[in-house]
């Protein structure tokens, strides 16, 4: 059907989500994933991630020192 090919915010959401749950991946991992999965250039998808991943995957980041976390207005490029 062609509600199944159509990538929505909330579908990209719940998609990323129950790869980190699942595989135990990290959200900057999933997102891969789910692009690799859905052919999809991972240059293309910011407008996908919501809020709520956003703000995971900027914890995430800092975690990791790939961004630094003391300056309020660090943000990612997504």
């Amino acid at each position: 059907m062609i509600e199944d090919m159509i990538l929505t915010k909330k579908k990209f959401t719940l998609m990323v989500e129950n790869i980190v749950l699942e595989l135990r991946l990290n959200y900057m991992d999933a997102i891969i994933k789910v692009c690799e999965d859905r052919g999809l250039d991972p240059s293309d998808v910011g407008k996908l991630i919501s809020p709520a991943i956003k703000d995971k995957l900027q914890a995430e980041c800092v975690t990791l020192k790939l961004v630094s976390g003391d300056d309020n207005s660090t943000q990612l490029p997504v």
